[in-house]
């Protein structure tokens, strides 16, 4: 065997590195991937801009400056803000995991009257968009007196169909041995779903967790609605009000949305992984 076909042999991979095909795809990636990605790097880049050379076409600023942020973080209560929207969406996203786990085990893996009934019925939830739900919502939050509170900001989100649906059909691919050897061991309902069904659903759950947290980080059209206090506006009521007071200084406006989009950058990194594996494992194409 001469030298160059037994470097031939010895690394097939190298050859296919090179196939038109894969540089075809590698390359439609990336111009995907850098579309995608302009918009945020555009807005990071302009939060550093001063407010001639913001509305500018340049993407690099000419002079960097931390005024925008200094003015964002000590003129107006954004990082009140900020807090609001991280405790309404953290405790939304801990209790919503709770329970819409709980629902979805008795849907999936319990035996009752009525229970695809009620799945079907929690299935149609979902057709259902919150514009169209907005007023009688509206008038059972001020019937229960939620108005301008944290639990009116957090009670009326905690249902989520699509939570629900998602651990259900990943619920229904774990194999039934688990529930049996539990049952063997002395484990009723309750603690079969703590110490065997909930350790499982992590990877899922996780995935959850991020698209819950991410959700209400986002919201504006409830607390627009339940909310008129200042300090009990949220992030994105806070950014709406700051481009109505400071319309003529787009700087100002576009740093906050830089600050806002921070957490969910953050969370997209860090779980990209979980959310993969989810859609993969629950059977959702």
């Amino acid at each position: 065997m001469t030298l160059p076909e037994a470097v031939s042999v010895a690394n097939p991979l190298r050859r296919r590195q090179f196939r038109p095909a894969q540089v075809g795809l590698f390359v439609t990636a990336a111009v995907l991937a850098l579309i995608t990605a302009f918009p945020l790097l555009w807005m990071i880049s302009s939060s550093f801009k001063g407010r001639d050379e913001v509305t500018t076409s340049t993407l690099l600023p000419h002079s960097p400056t931390l005024d925008n942020f200094v003015y964002v973080f000590t003129k107006v209560p954004f990082p009140r803000y900020l807090f609001n929207s991280f405790v309404v969406a953290a405790v939304v996203t801990v209790v919503s995991l709770l329970f819409h786990s709980m629902a979805a085990y008795a849907l999936a893996r319990l035996r009752f009257p009525g229970r695809d009934k009620i799945f079907f019925g929690v299935f149609a939830t979902m057709l259902i968009t919150l514009p169209s739900i907005i007023v009688p919502l509206f008038l059972i939050a001020r019937a229960l007196g939620l108005l301008d509170s944290y639990a009116g900001l957090i009670i009326p989100m905690l249902f989520n169909a699509f939570g629900i649906f998602l651990l259900r059909q990943f619920y229904i691919t774990l194999p039934g041995e688990l529930e049996e050897a539990a049952k063997i061991d002395g484990a009723g309902y309750w603690r079969t779903y703590w110490s065997v069904i909930l350790p499982l659903s992590r990877p899922i759950m996780s995935a959850l967790a991020v698209f819950f947290f991410l959700a209400n980080w986002n919201g504006f059209i409830w607390p627009l609605v339940i909310v008129s206090r200042q300090e009990l506006s949220v992030v994105q009521i806070g950014i709406a009000n700051f481009q109505q007071e400071y319309s003529a200084n787009w700087s100002y406006v576009i740093t906050a949305s830089a600050i806002a989009a921070v957490p969910t950058a953050v969370l997209f990194l860090f779980f990209q992984r979980q959310i993969v594996e989810s859609i993969k494992t629950s059977g959702l194409k």
